[in-house]
C-alpha cells in the first residue's frame, strides 16, 4: 500500500523529464539542471524524501508551476553519487502519490506544499479479482513478449499483496506514451484498473504483430532460395515421369486458352516464341513474370469474337435515339444514316464521328445511345488531360509496370472485336516532353490505318477496323488539322428554352425521380411556368446539366417535407414555390437591356458553353484622341476594335460626326464582365455601331442585337457559331437579330423552334446596320 501515514507537507520538488514516477517503482535518475542539484542535496542531507512531478513539456529548463503537472510521486532516495561532470546519480523509489498544493519557488530550488492523494484499496469483491486475473495474463504476456521486459518485476509483482500496489507496479512497466501514464497515475484506483487493462492489451496486440513482420521478413530473406531449389526438384520429377511442363502449371494453361484462339499469323507466331521463352525461364526470374503477363493480354483480347453488325433494325434504331433524346433531329438522321449502311454492307470506312458542343447538350449520351440502337458493347474513354503519348500506345513490356494503351484495354474490358468506342474531350489533350498523343490518335482513327494499329506493348498489329469510334469536343480550334480532318464533325447546339422544357418534363424529372427513391410513393407535378422559371432565373446554359442540379434541389426540400409530415403525398410545383426552395434567383432579367442607349450596343459571341449575349460600351471623354480598351479582349478583338474606329472616322460626314472629334476626345471601349477573356472578330459591327452611337448622340435600339466581322471599307463579313448565337438571343428575349448576308444560307440548317419569334436582318454593309439600329435624333 501507499504509505499514506507519513505524509509530508513540504519537500523539495525535482520536475523529471520523459519519466513518469509510480509507488513501488525504483528508477535511476540523472540530476543535471542546477535548481534540481540544490533540491536533491537538500533532500540526500535531511531526510532522504524528494518530491518527483513530470514536467509537461521536455523543452522547458526553468519550469513554473503552469509547466509541471498536479499529481507527482513522493520518493526516497535510496542511492546517492555524484558524477565527474557535477552531475548527480540517484536511484529512487516511489512512496505514494500527492498534489500539489502551493509551489515555493525560492532562489536556490523548488519547494511544494503537497496534499495527500488518498488512494483506497480496491475492494476484494469476485468483479475486482476477475479485472486482476485479466490484467495479470495481459502483463504476462506483455513480458513474454517484450525483449526489454526486466526479469526482476516479475518477481517483484508476484510478492506484492496489495492490488493497488500491483497497478502501479504494471503502469510503471508498461512502454506506453508518457500522457498516458500520466493519466493513469492521476485516476481513481478503480478507472486506473479499467484503463491499464485497455493500455496493456493495445500493447500486446502490437507487440504480436512486430513479432509476426518479423518472422514474415525472415521467411522471406530465404524464399527465393527455397523455390529454386524446389523448382529443381520438380523439374527432375517431371522429366523421371515424362511429363513436359509446357502441359502443367500456368504456361499450359495459357496454352490451351491461345489454341482455342483465332489469332492472326502474326500473333500465333509471336505466342509461340513468347511460349517457347516462358518454359526455359525460371519462374524465379523477373524476365518469366513479364513473359507470363504479356502472354495473358494476348489470350484476353478479342481476335475474332464480334456482335453480329445486322442484328438490329432501323426502326428500333430511331426509337432508341427518341427515347434517349429530345430534338437532335439532323444528328439523330446522320447517325441513322450510317446504321443503315452499316446494315447493308459488312463494313463501313471513313465513318468516325465526331460531336462538338458545349457541356450538358448530350454528347456523351448519344454514344451510349448508338451501342443500344446496334446492340453493341460500348467503352468510354477520356482523353481530358492526357499528354503522354504512351497513353495512346501503351508501354514497351520490357518497362517495369507496362501495361498496353488504353485503346487496347478498352477492346479487353468490351470483350468483342467491333465495340462502340467514345473518346470524350478529345480537344483537352496536350503534349510535352513525353510525346503528342493526338499524333498517336492519327493511326487509330485513320480507316486506312487502324486495320494494323500497333502497340508498343503487343509489339505485333491489331485490327481495330471494326471498331466504330466516336468523339467529342467543346471546341474545334483546339483540335489539330491532321485528326480533326480524319472526322466527320457533328455540331450539336444549345437547346432553346422550349427544348429544355421538354427535356426536363421528359427525361430529367423522371430521372430524378427515380434516383431520390421517389417513383411510386410521392405524387410531384411540376408545372410548364415553374419548369420555365428555373430555366430562365436559375440556369444560364447552352446545356441541360444545371437544369438537371436544379430539379434535384427541389426535390430534396421536397423530400425533407415529406419526411417532416408523412400525411402529405402529393406536391405541386409552381411558380411561386420554386423561389420558396430555390431561394433568390440568380439570373434576374433586367428591363434595362431592352432600354434604348446612346453607345451601348448588343453583340452576340460564341463561348464552349454556348452562344451568349454582350453588351459593349464606348464612352467619349475629354482627352487628344486617345482609345483605351478594357474587358480582357484578345489580339484579334482589339484589332476589329481599330478597324470600327478607322471606319467612323473615314465616314464621319454620313453619320454627322465632328470632323476633329479624335483631336480633343478619347475613347474607351469596355465589354463587360472583365474576368472572362474575349476574343474573335465577330464582334466588329458591335463595336462599330457603340462608337458610332457615341460619336453622333443618337441612340442604340436596345431591341436589336448582332453578329458580323467589319473591315475597313464597312463590308460585314460572315462568322461562325451562328445557330448558338441565335439561341442566345432567344434567351435573352431579343427579338431582332443583324446577321452577316453571308450567313443567310446557314439559316436552313437552323431548327425552326431557334427561329420561331426571332426577326433576322441581313446585311451587307456597315451603313445597313445603323439604318436598322439606330435611332434617328
Amino acid at each position: 500500500m501507499e504509505t499514506e501515514s507519513k505524509t509530508h507537507k513540504v519537500l523539495p520538488v525535482i520536475p523529471a523529464r520523459n519519466i513518469v514516477i509510480f509507488p513501488q517503482m525504483i528508477a535511476p535518475l540523472i540530476i543535471g539542471r542546477s535548481r534540481s542539484i540544490k533540491a536533491i542535496n537538500e533532500a540526500n542531507e535531511s531526510d532522504k524524501i524528494i518530491f518527483c512531478v513530470a514536467q509537461k513539456s521536455v523543452e522547458t529548463e526553468k519550469p513554473k508551476r503552469s509547466d509541471m503537472h498536479n499529481v507527482g510521486t513522493v520518493c526516497e532516495i535510496v542511492q546517492y553519487l555524484k558524477m565527474p561532470d557535477g552531475s548527480i546519480r540517484v536511484l529512487i523509489n516511489g512512496l505514494y502519490r500527492a498534489r500539489i498544493k502551493n509551489l515555493i519557488d525560492d532562489s536556490d530550488f523548488i519547494n511544494a506544499e503537497l496534499s495527500p492523494y488518498k488512494s483506497h484499496e480496491l475492494p476484494k469483491n469476485e468483479e475486482n479479482q476477475a479485472l486482476m486475473k485479466t490484467l495479470e495474463g495481459e502483463f504476462k504476456q506483455y513480458a513474454k513478449l517484450n525483449r526489454n521486459f526486466p526479469e526482476d518485476a516479475l518477481i517483484k509483482y508476484d510478492n506484492l499483496e496489495s492490488m493497488i500496489d500491483r497497478i502501479d507496479l504494471i503502469a510503471s512497466n508498461v512502454e506506453i506514451d508518457l500522457s498516458k501514464k500520466q493519466e493513469l497515475l492521476e485516476l481513481p484506483a478503480d478507472e486506473r484498473l479499467f484503463k491499464l487493462i485497455e493500455f496493456v492489451s493495445k500493447e500486446v496486440e502490437i507487440l504480436k504483430i512486430r513479432k509476426k513482420i518479423a518472422g514474415e521478413v525472415k521467411s522471406k530473406l530465404t524464399k527465393s532460395q527455397k523455390e529454386y531449389f524446389l523448382n529443381q526438384e520438380m523439374k527432375a520429377i517431371q522429366e523421371e515421369l515424362g511429363i513436359s511442363k509446357d502441359k502443367t502449371g500456368e504456361v499450359g494453361e495459357i496454352n490451351r486458352k491461345l489454341d482455342k484462339l483465332d489469332l492472326t499469323p502474326e500473333a500465333k507466331k509471336k505466342a509461340n516464341q513468347e511460349l517457347k521463352k516462358l518454359s526455359r525461364t525460371n519462374p524465379v526470374s523477373p524476365e518469366y513474370s513479364v513473359a507470363l503477363n504479356y502472354l495473358n493480354w494476348l489470350a484476353e483480347l478479342p481476335w475474332a469474337k464480334t456482335k453480329n453488325n445486322k442484328d438490329f433494325k432501323i426502326k428500333k434504331a430511331e426509337e432508341v435515339l427518341d427515347e434517349d433524346h429530345y430534338g437532335l433531329k439532323k444528328i439523330k438522321e446522320r447517325i441513322v444514316e450510317y446504321l443503315a449502311v452499316l446494315k447493308m454492307v459488312d463494313n463501313v470506312k471513313g465513318q468516325i464521328l465526331c460531336f462538338v458542343g458545349p457541356p450538358g447538350v448530350g454528347k456523351t449520351s448519344l454514344g451510349k445511345s448508338i451501342a443500344r440502337a446496334m446492340n453493341r458493347k460500348f467503352e468510354r474513354l477520356s482523353l481530358g488531360g492526357v499528354r503522354d503519348e504512351a497513353e495512346i500506345r501503351g508501354h514497351r513490356k520490357t518497362y517495369i509496370g507496362a501495361m498496353p494503351g488504353i485503346i487496347i484495354r478498352s477492346m479487353k474490358k468490351a470483350g468483342t472485336k467491333n465495340p462502340v468506342i467514345m473518346m470524350d474531350e478529345v480537344d483537352k489533350m496536350s503534349s510535352d516532353f513525353r510525346g503528342d498523343p493526338s499524333a498517336a490518335l492519327l493511326e487509330v482513327l485513320d480507316p486506312e490505318q487502324n486495320f494494323e494499329f500497333h502497340d508498343h506493348y503487343l509489339e505485333i498489329p491489331y485490327d481495330l477496323s471494326e471498331v466504330l469510334f466516336i468523339t467529342t469536343a467543346n471546341t474545334l480550334y483546339s483540335i489539330p488539322s491532321p485528326l480533326r480532318d480524319r472526322m466527320e464533325i457533328i455540331t450539336l447546339p444549345g437547346y432553346t428554352e422550349f427544348e429544355k422544357e421538354k427535356i426536363a418534363k421528359g427525361f430529367l424529372l423522371p430521372k430524378q425521380m427515380k434516383n431520390h427513391g421517389l417513383k411510386d410513393k410521392l405524387k410531384i407535378h411540376f408545372s410548364t411556368n415553374a419548369l420555365f422559371k428555373i430555366i430562365r432565373n436559375y440556369t444560364k446554359e447552352a446545356g441541360v446539366r444545371g437544369l438537371e442540379r436544379n430539379i434535384s434541389a427541389v426535390l430534396r426540400k421536397i423530400i425533407r417535407r415529406y419526411l417532416k409530415d408523412n400525411s402529405r403525398t402529393s406536391f405541386q410545383v409552381n411558380t411561386r414555390s420554386v423561389s420558396k426552395y430555390l431561394g433568390v434567383e440568380k439570373f434576374k432579367e433586367s428591363k434595362a437591356k431592352k432600354e434604348s442607349k446612346i453607345g451601348v450596343a448588343k453583340g452576340l459571341a460564341w463561348t464552349s458553353s454556348g452562344g451568349v449575349l454582350l453588351e459593349i460600351e464606348a464612352l467619349l471623354l475629354e482627352g487628344k484622341g486617345k482609345v483605351q480598351l478594357t474587358g480582357k479582349l484578345g489580339e484579334v478583338m482589339k484589332e476589329s476594335a481599330n478597324a470600327a474606329l478607322s471606319y467612323s472616322r473615314s465616314n464621319y460626314k454620313k453619320f454627322d460626326i465632328n470632323k476633329n472629334f479624335y483631336k480633343n476626345k478619347d475613347i474607351h471601349i469596355h465589354v463587360p464582365k472583365g474576368a472572362i477573356p474575349k476574343d474573335g472578330p465577330s464582334a466588329g459591327i458591335t463595336i462599330a455601331l457603340a462608337i458610332i452611337s457615341a460619336l453622333s448622340k443618337r441612340k442604340v435600339r436596345g431591341n436589336y442585337t448582332m453578329t458580323g466581322e467589319i473591315t475597313l471599307m464597312g463590308k460585314v463579313l460572315p462568322i461562325g457559331g451562328l445557330e448558338e448565337k441565335l439561341v442566345a438571343a432567344k434567351r435573352a428575349n431579343i427579338p431582332n437579330v443583324i446577321i452577316p448576308k453571308g450567313n443567310e444560307k446557314d439559316l436552313v440548317d437552323v431548327d425552326k423552334q431557334i427561329k420561331k419569334g426571332l426577326k433576322i436582318h441581313p446585311v451587307e454593309n456597315m451603313k445597313e446596320v445603323i439604318d436598322i439600329a439606330l435611332a434617328s435624333n
